[in-house]
């Protein structure tokens, strides 16, 4: 069987005028547009290991902060040359407020300073920040215990249902902030859960996606108690879903109305149909409920809708009171 194949002539080849690499290479900024964060407490053992790390892989805006360690954490890290401060507030929510208000960079790049993230990764966040307000590092399983991984998909699962969201790890101790977004964050939450709910606010009023990174055995003592802290980041999620998604409330006085009701109205339905038997008294009920159900899922969009106007409006009140206090400072 012959084909005949269409001849092309010059004119209908057009000339590429362009570096193809500027096509399929996605956009990536310099190591000096991104802050490092270190968040610290009592890591002397690994903390110049990291530092060193990132000093060979070419990131000089690394900043530490400190938790107030007990041990020599602290020295360490200005030994090797690089800013520590010392944080305000409370645990790790603390630190990470202390780092956002300290950057200076366009990026800041969290991670902990105990071994467990790959400074060669950082890259694979820089290849795509163009667009997006929060990266996620979705770590590697194979240093990660069977129960805390059991947890973590708990967790994760839970977070996308409550949040519409699709992070499959939503635990992860770094992760990339645009920093002008991260400025107009809330902190309500403390200690571990702090990745959460940065997670939580970025995903309903930002865009977020994530990275896959290496995840390795970290250098020191553990602090994370399995179940302890899995609880408390469970409860978290669920005060940050009546916060900052209150339609998922209502989506389940909605759903656990809306399931009954059509049970007993296809029921009363089948009766009717079946024997002529009508049971008013029970499609009295089932239309109850179906109304209840339908009010509260109409309650659920504007509270949704509400909830969302308010961030907005207070984010935009913060941006232009940042605004003139930084015109202030400048005539003064």
């Amino acid at each position: 069987m012959q084909y005949n194949t269409p001849q092309l002539s010059k004119v209908d080849i057009a000339p590429l005028d362009y570096d193809i690499r500027s096509v399929t290479r996605p956009h990536m900024i310099s190591k000096d547009d991104v802050t490092i964060v270190l968040p610290v407490l009592n890591e002397e053992e690994g903390v110049s290991t990291v530092i060193d790390e990132l000093l060979d892989n070419g990131y000089r805006n690394i900043l530490v902060v400190d938790g107030y360690s007990t041990d020599s954490t602290a020295e360490a890290a200005r030994r090797k040359g690089v800013r520590v401060v010392e944080q305000h507030g409370r645990d790790k929510t603390g630190a990470i407020q202390t780092a956002i208000e300290n950057v200076r960079t366009p990026y800041l790049l969290v991670m902990d300073g105990d071994y467990t993230y790959d400074a060669a990764c950082i890259e694979r966040f820089l290849s795509h920040v163009n667009g997006y307000d929060q990266i996620v590092g979705a770590r590697s399983q194979e240093n990660i215990g069977v129960v805390h991984r059991l947890g973590n998909r708990l967790i994760s699962g839970l977070f996308n249902a409550l949040f519409g969201a699709s992070v499959s790890d939503v635990c992860s101790g770094m992760y990339l902030l645009n920093s002008e977004s991260a400025r107009e964050l809330e902190f309500r939450t403390k200690g571990f859960s702090v990745e959460v709910e940065v997670l939580a606010q970025m995903t309903l009023l930002g865009r977020v996606t994530e990275v896959p990174i290496s995840y390795r055995k970290r250098i020191g003592q553990p602090k994370l108690s399995t179940l302890a802290h899995g609880f408390e980041i469970l409860k978290s999620i669920l005060g940050l879903a009546r916060r900052y998604n209150p339609v998922f409330l209502f989506s389940v006085a909605a759903g656990s109305a809306a399931i009954p009701s059509f049970v007993i109205l296809g029921w009363v339905f089948w009766r009717w149909v079946q024997f002529g038997v009508m049971h008013s008294g029970w499609a009295l009920v089932g239309g109850g409920l179906l109304l209840f159900a339908v009010q509260a899922f109409i309650v659920a969009t504007i509270a949704l809708l509400l909830k969302r106007s308010e961030i907005r409006i207070e984010r935009l009140v913060r941006r232009k009171y940042t605004s003139s206090a930084k015109a202030n400072t400048l005539q003064s």
